[in-house]
């Protein structure tokens, strides 16, 4: 199909494939494996096979993309229990992505059960059945975001997998994620594979106490979050605030790298400006701050990781 020439099906290494964005210079995926990621990084940490115990479970996925982490989404949840019944909101910025994965038969290579499910979605943005509503909202994630909170949509797990935040700064501010904050419910979880110091400041900024997940084909962990009543938004970089002992905890050098000038998060005031604008506002509060330089951080802790080992 020529509107989908953009998107050339690249492989991973567990046999999944991916696209690379020309957009954002960036793959939807790193080369570990595209199905992997979305069943290590989104799904295991927001445990959604505990959560589909219950009769009724929903979820939100931000950035739906090539559709995958939806896919590992329902598979789990319909494994541990047929009739759980799912409510989905995805947000999605551009159409042709999961309707070019349907195209390119990507799921054939999951050996996947519910295609006909993620077809109806990718095409008509919407999806009814005994155990499923599901719907795809089409355009900037900071316009839909506001639409969803205004529903009452309270979500069980949210997955953010936005670009990286050089690439894509709008969508982790502490503005946004304050938004996506108040879209989970009081036992949810939110995941994401980010580690860096500004996003887990905005999570905290936003209301979560936050969490360290595993590493998953690359060196550095990701990130799980977690309501948390007592955390008030701040206009400045958090003190150490401690981690639930639900969640796994930060080690030292990720608490340390909380208080350096890599911690000072994106912002966007009224949820509408450009990346360039947003980078920029950035790197003026860091260059103003007190705050430890990021460089300093990472001799230390590289000079002791070596000497452990």
């Amino acid at each position: 199909m020529p509107e989908f020439d953009n998107f050339v099906p690249q492989p991973t290494a567990d046999g999944s494939f991916t696209f690379f964005s020309q957009e954002f210079s960036e793959s939807f995926h790193s080369h570990f494996g595209a199905k992997q990621e979305s069943y290590f990084k989104f799904v295991e940490p927001t445990q959604l096979a505990q959560a589909a115990l219950k009769p009724f479970v929903r979820l939100l996925d931000i950035c739906y993309g090539l559709g995958y982490n939806t896919a590992a989404a329902l598979q789990t949840i319909w494994a541990v229990n047929p009739s759980c019944h799912v409510e989905l909101i995805g947000l999605e910025l551009n159409p042709a992505v999961p309707q070019a994965a349907i195209a390119n038969s990507l799921f054939d290579h999951w050996n996947y059960e519910y295609t006909a499910i993620l077809t109806q979605l990718a095409f008509e943005q919407q999806v009814q059945t005994e155990r499923l509503e599901a719907k795809l909202l089409i355009g900037d994630a900071r316009v839909s975001i506001q639409a969803v909170n205004q529903s009452g949509f309270l979500a069980d797990a949210i997955f953010l997998d936005p670009f990286s935040p050089p690439q894509c700064p709008h969508l982790w501010t502490v503005e946004f994620l304050q938004q996506v904050s108040v879209c989970l419910q009081e036992n949810g979880l939110l995941a994401t594979y980010s580690c860096a110091a500004a996003v887990r400041t905005a999570l905290i900024l936003a209301g979560l106490r936050i969490g360290s997940t595993p590493p998953v084909g690359r060196r550095s962990p990701g990130t799980v979050a977690a309501p948390n009543q007592d955390t008030k938004f701040s206009a400045s970089p958090p003190l150490l605030i401690p981690v639930s002992t639900l969640l796994p905890p930060l080690s030292p050098a990720e608490q340390e790298h909380l208080l350096t000038r890599a911690a000072i998060p994106y912002r966007d005031p009224q949820l509408h400006d450009s990346p360039d604008v947003i980078i920029m506002r950035r790197q003026q509060e860091q260059q103003a701050c007190l705050l430890e330089p990021t460089s300093r951080w990472r001799k230390r802790w590289l000079f002791n990781t070596q000497l452990r080992q």
